[in-house]
């Protein structure tokens, strides 16, 4: 705050605050500790995810799954396996969304539809349940 006195120059008054920023150094050892405990719980996921590839990459001959199987996992409704039977007799060439849909015209199913459902059955798919 500036007052004025008299004919002297101004004199600034110096107001105190109690601000202290920041955190303490106990807060700051607990969050670092976390962040250290978090960077260890990742890479150790990392681990079991690298195990995991390799073991499926090397079982990969293994795994015949059936289409019932498929379809009771992945499938919601009547329109996600008639998705799924149109791509089982297409083979190994597969369909374009659009031809999916023109499939699919008494269900009134657009392609960017098609393309969803299948994306949510992959996603199905691969959560396993």
């Amino acid at each position: 705050m500036w007052r004025l006195e008299g004919c002297e120059h101004f004199v600034m008054e110096t107001v105190e605050k109690d601000c202290s920023k920041g955190r303490s150094q106990s807060e700051k050892g607990r969050i670092k500790y976390n962040q250290q405990l978090l960077k260890r719980a990742l890479s150790e996921i990392e681990e079991v995810k690298l195990m995991q590839r390799t073991i499926i990459a090397g079982l990969k001959g293994m795994f015949h799954f059936e289409k019932p199987m498929i379809q009771k996992i992945a499938c919601v409704d009547e329109v996600d396996i008639l998705i799924l039977e149109h791509l089982y007799e297409s083979g190994s060439a597969g369909l374009l969304p659009k031809d999916l849909a023109e499939k699919l015209s008494q269900f009134k199913v657009k392609r960017h539809q098609v393309t969803r459902r299948i994306v949510r059955m992959n996603k199905r798919l691969e959560k396993g349940s």
